[in-house]
This record gives C-alpha cells, structure tokens and sequence, in this order.
C-alpha cells in the first residue's frame, strides 16, 4: 500500500464521517421539530461526528472498505449511531416516524445537489482536482443515501419496513442489536452492490445534466 492510497482514503474516510453525521443530524432535527426531544437531551442534535459514531459502522467497516481494496472509494458505505426517539412524543406515530428516518436520506440528496453545484463552480474555475473532489463526494453521499434505504435494522429503510408491517418495537429493537450482521452478510452479494451502484451512478449523472455538465 502507497502513500498516496494511505492519503486518499484517508480523505474520503473523512468525507464519510461528515456526511454520516450531517445524516445523523438530520433525523434528530425533524425529531426536535416534531415535537420529540429525546436526541437533543442526549447531545444528538449537533454537527460534531464524536457523538454520533459507531464502532462497527463508522469506524471498523469504512476503514476495512477502504484500505482492504485496491480502489479507494470504487464502494464505500458505513452508518452512524441510530439517534433516538420516543414514539409517544409524536402527533402521528406512522406519519412521523417515517419522516424521522427519512429525513437521513434527505440530507444526503441535499448535500448531493450541493457537492455537484460546487463541483461545476470548480469547473468553472479551472480547477480538476476540486471538481473530481466534489463530484465523489456527491457520489458518496448519494450511495449512503440508497444503502440506508435498504430494510435492515438499524438502517432507515427498517423504519419504513416496521410501520408497514405493524412490527413491535420491542421486536424491531432485539433485531437491531443484531442488524450489523445482516447488513454485512447483504453487502457481499454481488447483485445488491450492482444496484445501488447502478442507482447511485444514474443519480449522480442526472444532476450533473441538471447543472451543465457535459455528457459523457
């Protein structure tokens, strides 16, 4: 392993851990804003990456990804520390809930659409290294977006998955303890990465189209 992959990862490691706690941030926002304090009293409703690690998902995980293949960021995907909420603070249980998870993959849309308009300022400006930058950062973001969509605890799309089902949360909580599990045996099949990335790929080219990109 060189130099420069030990410094690439490095940054794109880093690039990970700021969106996963803009993500982070985001569910605990729409819970304030919802009427649920919960991850504000405990420290979750902040932009600082420290109280929203986890040390399977934003540590152990990303780190094996990155430094374990041969291409820095070709797949890259890691969770954060669930933020918390009470059910029992909400106006609308199902309604709000699934807001609440949602609001991750919100944010990583909107941090997308932000990363590819800088990527076409750094154009602009002439700089390549910039603009190839922020354009993986984009692509990042959005596989973050796509890969917590899948229904697995802790992961978003679990949320969806448990209101539809009318599952308890009791029961949702004791899969949770275990999710990181299934979620790793679900990362090695081959067709599950094809997918998001083919979803990641054709967002990531439709925003850039929507801000001039050339087609390539």
């Amino acid at each position: 392993m060189d130099a420069n992959h030990i410094v690439d990862g490095l940054i794109f490691y880093l690039g990970l851990v700021v969106l996963l706690t803009f993500h982070e941030f985001a569910h605990a926002w729409m819970a304030w804003k919802l009427g649920d304090d919960t991850a504000r009293l405990q420290g979750r409703l902040s932009l600082n990456p420290i109280v929203h690690i986890d040390p399977i998902g934003t540590v152990l995980l990303p780190l094996v990804m990155i430094f374990a293949s041969p291409t820095v960021g070709r797949f890259l995907v890691g969770w954060a520390k669930p933020v918390p909420f009470n059910p029992a603070n909400l106006g609308n249980r199902w309604r709000d809930e699934m807001l609440i998870a949602m609001a991750g993959p919100a944010m990583n849309i909107i941090l997308a659409v932000a990363l590819v308009a800088f990527a076409r300022v750094a154009v602009v400006f002439g700089s390549d290294a910039a603009t190839d930058l922020f354009l993986q950062m984009a692509q990042l973001s959005l596989l973050l977006c796509f890969f917590n969509l899948i229904p697995i605890p802790p992961l978003d799309g679990s949320h969806v998955m448990r209101n539809l089902t009318g599952m308890s949360y009791e029961t949702y909580w004791n899969l949770c303890r275990f999710g990181f599990i299934g979620i790793i045996i679900v990362l090695q099949i081959p067709g599950v990465r094809e997918v998001l990335g083919v979803v990641t790929y054709s967002t990531l080219a439709g925003l850039m189209f929507c801000f001039g990109f050339p087609s390539e």
